[in-house]
């Protein structure tokens, strides 16, 4: 690729500038085609591959463009630098690792955009498969961002598909509470509601006891991911008010 030398500076800003800005819209572009593929496509994580392939096409080519009018010849360069490349490459080795593990997770299919994984204690939904990282969000909309190469070389737990649409409430409990009454009120509560799953059924679990309370889990699944968040409350407020009302509700 032959640019044509420029001796004025302010036509070679201009110029960068442009390549910048063309770079930056074709980005966009690709983003926002790909984003309206989720109305046809369940499962975008070779969708998101595709993409961030694309964009680092763009950019590289943008950056061999830019360094032409310096009169780099980066293509050339690449091949010239030999052992230097070779010694770049282990100091990257990370970078590396992360990046075949990342096309090993997204063509092997053993995780996916959706999915419900547990690593090293975080838990939560894969938003999104990188080429260097895996991104999930847990159940208050924090986002991890776990390397691909941790994915393929530790073991995580991967849950079925109603996982992503489970919620979870821990809760104390006054000792003198019975946990078995406290369990038929709250399971009959949560069936009431429509949005909510009637299979799996609504559950609770114990987590531990101490001298002052019983700590124990409700569990129920929602129709709509996106619900989550508000039947969370709306079970969370029930739950107060038979703690409150002296469990006479």
């Amino acid at each position: 690729m032959n640019i044509p030398t420029v001796d004025d500076p302010t036509t070679t800003l201009i110029y960068i500038l442009l390549i910048i800005i063309v770079a930056s819209l074709l980005t966009r572009i690709i983003a926002f085609l790909m984003n309206k593929m989720k109305k046809f496509n369940k499962d975008m994580t070779i969708v998101y591959l595709v993409r961030d392939l694309i964009n680092y096409f763009i950019y590289f080519v943008a950056l061999m463009v830019i360094l032409q009018f310096f009169g780099i010849n980066l293509a050339g360069t690449l091949l010239s630098l030999g052992i230097v490349g070779i010694a770049v490459s282990f100091a990257a080795k990370d970078i590396i690792s992360n990046l075949f593990s990342g096309i090993i997770l997204i063509l092997g299919k053993s995780i996916k955009v959706g999915d419900t994984l547990e690593i090293k204690g975080k838990k939560g939904i894969v938003e999104r498969i990188t080429l260097r990282s895996t991104i999930i969000v847990d159940d208050i909309g924090v986002k991890d961002h776990i390397p691909n190469s941790t994915l393929t070389n530790e073991p995580y737990l991967q849950y079925k598909a109603p996982e992503k649409y489970r919620v979870d409430i821990i809760t104390g409990l006054a000792l003198d509470v019975d946990i078995e009454d406290f369990k038929d009120y709250i399971t009959k509560k949560i069936s009431e509601y429509d949005e909510i799953l009637k299979e799996p059924k609504p559950d609770v679990y114990a987590k531990e006891i101490s001298f002052k309370q019983s700590k124990v889990k409700v569990s129920f699944w929602v129709k709509d991911f996106n619900s989550k968040d508000k039947y969370k409350l709306i079970i969370t407020n029930e739950i107060r008010k038979y703690v409150e009302n002296g469990w006479k509700v």
